[in-house]
């Protein structure tokens, strides 16, 4: 089955280098600190955060999922730039693979436009539901709100 492909933006107020910062080089230990429930903990297995690196997604309770291996493929701090792949766990079910590519770009206002493009390659006959789709959306969406709540209430980080 052909790839499944989905895009979502979602604008901030907050600056484009700010925003990269707390949501992807800061994310491991930002994430879970504000949004406890979605993300347990993040922790590196192996590398030093640039390409290659492995990290091991442990998702709060109540989530479908229970964690998650994800190699980071690239990571461009200059360009605000950041792709990974799920390479373990429960979330592979019924999938090849699985990959996000996450671009935050200015927008005219001064803030940010987070742009985040996710591939599913299915197994088979597998599909991806319009629901799981919304859901996924919903639940990126969120991450990335509850991120830029923080920074708001924290100007100084």
């Amino acid at each position: 089955m052909a790839p499944i492909t989905y895009d979502l933006e979602v604008t901030s107020s907050i600056p484009p280098a700010k925003m990269f910062k707390a949501f992807v080089l800061d994310g491991d230990t930002l994430i879970p600190k504000v949004l406890p429930q979605a993300i347990k903990s993040v922790e590196t297995l192996q590398g030093d955060g640039g390409a290659g690196t492995i990290k091991l997604t442990t998702f709060g309770e109540g989530s479908k999922h229970k964690c998650v291996k994800h190699k980071v493929d690239a990571v461009d701090k200059e360009n605000f730039t950041y792709s990974y792949s799920i390479v373990e766990g429960d979330a592979l079910d019924g999938f090849e693979s699985i990959s996000y590519h996450i671009k935050i770009v200015p927008s005219p206002d001064g803030g940010s436009i987070c742009k985040n493009r996710s591939i599913y390659c299915p197994k088979g006959d597998n599909k991806v539901t319009e629901e799981e789709i919304k859901s996924g959306k919903e639940k990126a969406s969120s991450i990335f709100k509850a991120v830029e709540a923080y920074l708001l209430a924290h100007p100084d980080c």
